[in-house]
């Protein structure tokens, strides 16, 4: 499920511009759900699934080693997002001149970093609180979001609580611009309910172990995979449903259809023992955060470097693909050859053995 996740991140952050993409592959302008907009919270509900494997390993060696565990790999991803924020790390300033990228200007939080905290609030919620810690913290955690946008702004971007709050924290020149204003998707407020996917992946992912992969066990996850998305679809007439707010009842949508994939894998895998496909994703899903940050800098490096006149993204995806695809499939062409070659790195390393992990 990890590496299904990361081969679509990356197909995803990989396509071009609105006009030049297949309408699943682009994020929601504002309200409503695409498939890219699954592709964010299936991750973070694949670190909540992990987390039920990996935390007793922690436990095991008392309660100093588990938050040290915790503290170092939340600081470790959390430091990778920035730097990626950071890289290249050099520009070309006013002047005509290479500089040193300003650290004044470098965005503070991102993917990585809300996958950072996530994991570390989730981790210390469970360790301490357990299955009813989860479940306490989810609820109380919708319901105040809720209350808070409702209570300081309204569900507009330029009106909303998450952007009022980052304003005031991280202040603009630290923030996300791609949204034609200073508003972080990943933002100090929304990452609150964000965590609620990754206890639902815990969630998940221990009552898969505990029941074991029986069609009883498997009709319960879709019947709350159902619950949820109906809960989701519901609350979404009320507080519509917005991966850049990462809203309630967004929550509640994805986290239903992560439990009905997950739920979709195990009766496949499992219980029909076909397995011939899977390999090509456990490859991605060994190496997840190395070839995400490999994509993403590879991605960084072809914004910022040019050929003539143009950008190396726009020269390659011209000349490669859109002279006989057209914009819609040459995008996707493109978007999937970026794919391939991060997983040709990521069978090599396989290959080798070596898994970078934190």
């Amino acid at each position: 499920m990890r590496g299904l996740t990361l081969a679509l991140m990356i197909v995803v952050n990989t396509s071009m511009v609105e006009t030049k993409s297949f309408a699943p592959l682009l994020h929601a302008v504002w309200q409503g759900l695409t498939l890219a907009d699954l592709v964010f919270p299936t991750f973070m509900f694949v670190v909540g699934a992990a987390l039920s494997f990996t935390l007793e390993d922690y436990q095991r060696h008392g309660d100093a080693a588990v938050l040290r565990k915790i503290a170092t790999r939340t600081a470790l991803i959390f430091l990778c997002g920035y730097l990626l924020n950071w890289f290249p790390f050099f520009g070309v300033d006013a002047a005509g001149h290479w500089a040193i990228a300003p650290i004044a200007h470098t965005r503070i939080l991102g993917v990585l970093q809300r996958i950072a905290l996530g994991y570390g609030c989730a981790a210390l919620i469970v360790h301490y609180g357990g299955r009813a810690g989860a479940v306490l913290y989810s609820a109380v955690a919708l319901l105040g979001y809720w209350w808070l946008m409702h209570a300081f702004g309204d569900y507009s971007l330029n009106g909303n609580a998450e952007l009022k709050l980052d304003t005031f924290v991280l202040r603009t020149a630290h923030m996300y611009h791609g949204e034609g204003v200073a508003f972080d998707p990943e933002g100090i407020l929304s990452t609150l309910p964000a965590i609620v996917n990754v206890l639902g992946g815990y969630l998940a992912g221990r009552f898969v172990r505990e029941r074991g992969s029986s069609y009883k066990a498997l009709a319960k996850l879709v019947l709350a995979g159902a619950f949820c998305v109906a809960i989701g679809l519901a609350w979404g007439s009320v507080f519509p449903i917005n991966k850049k707010l990462w809203t309630s009842s967004y929550v509640f949508c994805t986290v239903g259809i992560d439990l009905t994939v997950l739920a979709l894998l195990v009766y496949v895998i499992d219980l029909c023992g076909r397995r011939g496909w899977t390999f090509f994703f456990e490859v991605f899903g060994r190496n997840a955060l190395f070839i995400y940050l490999l994509s993403e800098a590879g991605n960084s490096l072809v914004d910022a470097l040019h050929v003539g006149q143009e950008n190396m993204f726009d020269w390659l995806n011209a000349t490669a693909f859109q002279s006989w695809a057209g914009d819609k499939l040459a995008s996707l062409l493109y978007a999937t050859a970026c794919m391939l070659a991060c997983w040709l790195i990521a069978y090599a390393m396989d290959r080798k053995r070596i898994y970078v992990k934190l």
